[in-house]
């Protein structure tokens, strides 16, 4: 698998549900052992983002994670990409129905080597989500 391929099994085969893949196995192969993920003010291992993501995956049963640019530097890779879903339950606190939805722009850089990511640190703009939903 190329590095390329690895990204792209990330996006449209792991954080999008689909029913043709089981995501944790798509996470499995892809990521690294040592694999982490940062955000702003914590870090996730493989284990951790594979549960996190199953919890996604229930409450928003139609989750998108689609790239829209992506740039290659070395074995470095910033993804540019729009998530999109409709959460039923709670959701970072507020209590939604399965009725509206979000559509957020997200920003990843990846690092990636030999077709496994080794580490992303991540930004999703879950205040414009929450204000959707809201509205």
């Amino acid at each position: 698998m190329t590095n390329k391929d690895a990204l792209m099994a990330f996006y449209e085969k792991a954080l999008t549900v689909n029913t043709e893949t089981n995501p944790a196995d798509v996470l499995d192969r892809i990521l690294a052992d040592g694999f982490v993920s940062k955000g702003s003010e914590e870090s996730k291992s493989k284990n951790q983002l594979s549960g996190q993501l199953g919890f996604f995956w229930k409450l928003i049963p139609d989750l998108k994670w689609m790239p829209q640019d992506m740039i290659n530097e070395g074995n470095k890779y910033v993804v540019r990409s729009k998530a999109t879903g409709t959460p039923n339950g709670d959701f970072m606190g507020l209590a939604t129905d399965g009725t509206k939805s979000f559509e957020i722009m997200t920003i990843d850089i990846h690092t990636v080597l030999d077709g496994k990511v080794q580490e992303v640190y991540h930004l999703e703009d879950w205040g414009t989500a929450m204000k959707q939903l809201k509205s």
